[in-house]
């Protein structure tokens, strides 16, 4: 069982609060800023639950989305920017979740209500993420055990059972809105869910100064593939003809940003081009 080094360092009374571990778990990214709770001024904020019971804001996200790309790039093909969206939507519930399994073995509540956004401008992706409730699961070895906010599962195995779960459940009600406002199958659309859950959990080893142990988390959350999530951990080291090995996945959806410019090919890991293994 693998425990956080800053947990240990530090006592039960200050770890008890999802707020220091959420600051200490940030603390190890420059990604995108976490917090719990909104801030005084939280107009610009979006709340999943919120969005996700009005569809419609979707097309409106998109239409951002479509003026900043026709700034950039001169066009907007619309399966692009539902492409965007639909992974910038996922990485919300999937960066926090990794984030905090990674840095701090806890997995907070990733409930549509509990969770909350602000985009970022020009570009208007996901730029902080807010949890709103307290409430987290840990393991029995965490300081916080005992605590009224803390929920205690027997071992890291079902930690990520858990984590697994509840983002699960967080992307269905995500499939079932999205859906209704682009023309994505669900294959695509659980894919992109897939691809959120492994890649995150990769990069948050990556970006935390660890990436094989991102890598061991990635394969301890998806190490089968749990329907309705579309695969196992994708992840694999690949050799160049140098001779200096990385690690990379095969995509299970598209970002469809190819369309964009005529003649420009699909990225390296797209699941058009990159085979299964």
């Amino acid at each position: 069982m693998r425990t956080s080094p800053s947990l240990r360092l530090v006592t039960a009374a200050y770890v008890a609060d999802l707020s220091d571990s959420v600051a200490r778990a940030g603390s190890c990214q420059a990604k995108t800023q976490i917090r719990v709770g909104l801030p005084d001024d939280s107009t610009a904020w979006v709340n999943c639950a919120e969005l996700l019971s009005a569809p419609e804001t979707f097309t409106l996200w998109r239409q951002e989305l479509a003026g900043w790309l026709h700034d950039r790039y001169g066009e907007a093909p619309e399966r692009t920017t539902a492409g965007y969206v639909m992974s910038w939507y996922l990485s919300v519930p999937a960066y926090l979740a990794a984030l905090l399994f990674h840095h701090e073995r806890r997995v907070p509540s990733l409930r549509p209500e509990h969770l909350a956004f602000r985009k970022s401008r020009p570009r208007p992706h996901p730029d902080s993420i807010a949890v709103l409730d307290e409430g987290f699961v840990c393991l029995p070895d965490d300081p916080a055990a005992g605590t009224p906010n803390a929920t205690v599962v027997t071992d890291e195995r079902a930690l990520a059972a858990v984590l697994r779960g509840r983002f699960t459940a967080h992307a269905a009600q995500f499939v079932s809105a999205f859906g209704k406002t682009v023309r994505f199958g669900r294959r695509t659309l659980w894919g992109a869910a897939t691809d959120a859950l492994d890649n995150w959990m990769w990069l948050a080893g990556r970006y935390g100064g660890d990436e094989v142990a991102g890598v061991l988390d990635a394969a301890l959350l998806l190490d089968d593939r749990f329907e309705p999530l579309t695969s196992a951990s994708t992840l694999r080291p690949v050799t160049d003809a140098a001779g200096h090995t990385r690690w990379t996945r095969r995509r299970e959806s598209c970002c469809f940003h190819y369309l964009m410019k005529a003649g420009q090919g699909v990225c390296e890991t797209c699941p058009r081009v990159c085979p299964k293994y």
